[in-house]
């Protein structure tokens, strides 16, 4: 596969997921929106995946190129039918592009919190073989508030209720991330807004509890995200 992948941030790439498609012989592109590069066309493209970033999707004012990716979103998922995977901001503009809401969050999720899968989630292709309650690292303080027309919820937390979403046959977010790896929270940690919204949920020794809390559980996370990643081509393939 030829996978197009949008980012909103240089160091919130597709992470341990890049290590998987490489293993496997697909290739993908970067667009990084933020840095100003613009959107080519989809042709020739197998698939589009949508990365998180610290902008909210209600910020065209501030970031301009939010408009034409979420049209850019709609045409891939809506009419091109194409394979779609969307992560944390990504999970959001999927909503908003096709007739969702989303509005700031009454309770941030930061740290790594329970994910509970709905049932549709449990028996459904994208998480098969996943436990119906897991671990995932959550940094985000917008949500989905309303689901498009025609999607489905499949799981949830006390704190955000669409914690994962299917629209259509070929079309999965997360509003959780199970891409990291071991410099991710560092990395992360030095985006002014992840930092200060690190700092208000966790103090100011947030970064290393998140660091520490993410290498314990980086076995599972890896395992849960190379799940996903077989799951999410087995989706991808059916016709």
């Amino acid at each position: 596969m030829k996978i197009l992948v949008l980012q909103h941030e240089k160091v919130e790439h597709p992470g341990i997921f890049r290590q998987f498609l490489a293993e496997d012989g697909h290739s993908w592109d970067a667009v990084e929106l933020d840095a100003g590069e613009t959107l080519p066309s989809l042709d020739g493209y197998d698939a589009l995946w949508v990365m998180g970033g610290p902008q909210d999707v209600w910020q065209e004012d501030k970031y301009p190129w939010l408009a034409n990716e979420k049209a850019f979103i709609r045409e891939a998922v809506e009419e091109r039918g194409l394979p779609f995977l969307g992560l944390c901001l990504g999970h959001q503009l999927l909503a908003e592009a096709l007739g969702g809401e989303v509005k700031p969050s009454e309770t941030p999720e930061i740290g790594i919190m329970d994910v509970q899968l709905t049932e549709a989630g449990a028996s459904g292709v994208f998480f098969d073989g996943v436990p119906e309650r897991f671990d995932s690292l959550q940094w985000h303080s917008a949500e989905v508030t309303k689901m498009p027309p025609g999607a489905q919820c499949l799981a949830t937390s006390p704190a955000c209720v669409v914690q994962a979403m299917k629209w259509g046959t070929r079309a999965y977010s997360t509003q959780f991330h199970v891409e990291i790896e071991d410099d991710t929270v560092a990395n992360w940690a030095n985006i002014p807004e992840y930092r200060d919204a690190l700092h208000d949920a966790l103090g100011r020794d947030g970064t290393a509890q998140m660091t520490r809390k993410a290498k314990e559980g980086m076995t599972g996370f890896n395992e849960i995200a190379e799940r996903l990643y077989i799951n999410w081509l087995q989706s991808a393939a059916q016709a």
